[in-house]
């Protein structure tokens, strides 16, 4: 079990914990959720083509505003350096359909921006065609570094033969006192699973695989690929059921949505090749 603790504790990364409520910041450029996004003069509102669930005509449905963050702010919890220390980091996604991230298709339901110059942005007004509900209401939100440890699935990535069962893991976790909440927003870490583990699904999807039925046929560089997914991917934002001051965001049946990227995507600034994963219970 030491051994094992060990190898936990080794594979530490740092995350920061989100949670959401009371009145945001009114400075341009804050941390927020919801509410409408700082954004430069020539920044274009993304739309993603698609029916939804109440309605099945495919037309462009525009992406509702989830967050902002400062990054200046966060730099100081940003202890591992992954993200930029200036400007604002924004994150889209189109509520009405909540794709999950498992067809190629799905490329453009979700965005990520990043935001250099803080002076130069000012609030966007949400989209006409933009439906009442995807308008979040405005909020602030408290964050706090935190150390983030792998799930079961992410740990043993790459050497599943060593697996027997899942209970001396989750009892050297105890052993750690790692928390496990029911509900958990946060930036970079590691994720909270719902449905096992996704980043190898992150690198062959981007990659053009369908993996919304049987596991596709793989070419030796992708199968090399999907091994070293763990390792190559991170988590840049988790999304948790948002519940404050009287309002309810819930993706699926009490699911997150997990914005990833890259690990050298990440480094060079190239928030617009994130991939979005939908899991639910």
């Amino acid at each position: 079990m030491a051994d094992l603790t060990a190898a936990i504790r080794a594979m530490a990364r740092n995350g920061i914990r989100l949670r959401f409520g009371g009145q945001p910041d009114t400075g341009v450029g804050a941390s927020l959720f919801g509410g409408v996004p700082a954004v430069p003069a020539e920044f274009v509102r993304r739309a993603f083509e698609t029916a939804t669930y109440d309605d099945d005509d495919v037309r462009p449905r525009p992406l509702a505003f989830l967050a902002q963050f400062n990054c200046a702010c966060l730099a100081p919890l940003d202890t591992d350096g992954l993200l930029p220390k200036e400007g604002v980091l924004s994150f889209f996604y189109e509520l009405g359909s909540q794709r999950w991230g498992f067809d190629p298709a799905d490329r453009g339901c979700a965005r990520v921006f990043w935001f250099p110059e803080t002076d130069a942005l000012s609030p966007a007004s949400p989209p006409e065609d933009l439906p009442a509900e995807y308008r979040l209401p405005a909020m602030g939100m408290a964050l706090a570094a935190e150390a983030s440890y792998p799930g079961a699935e992410d740990f043993y990535a790459g050497r599943e033969d060593e697996i027997g069962d899942w209970e001396p893991y989750w009892e050297a976790r105890a052993m750690l006192g790692i928390e496990d909440p029911d509900n958990r927003s946060c930036l970079l870490g590691w994720p909270d699973l719902i449905q096992g583990s996704f980043f190898r699904e992150c690198e062959l999807t981007d990659r053009g695989l369908y993996l919304g039925g049987l596991c596709p046929d793989l070419s030796p560089e992708e199968a090399q690929a999907e091994r070293d997914a763990v390792q190559n991917w991170q988590l840049l934002f988790q999304l948790d059921t948002v519940e404050a001051d009287g309002f309810q965001l819930m993706f699926g049946d009490c699911g997150r949505v997990y914005f990833c990227i890259r690990k050298e995507d990440l480094a060079a600034r190239r928030f617009d090749r994130a991939w979005l994963i939908l899991q639910c219970g």
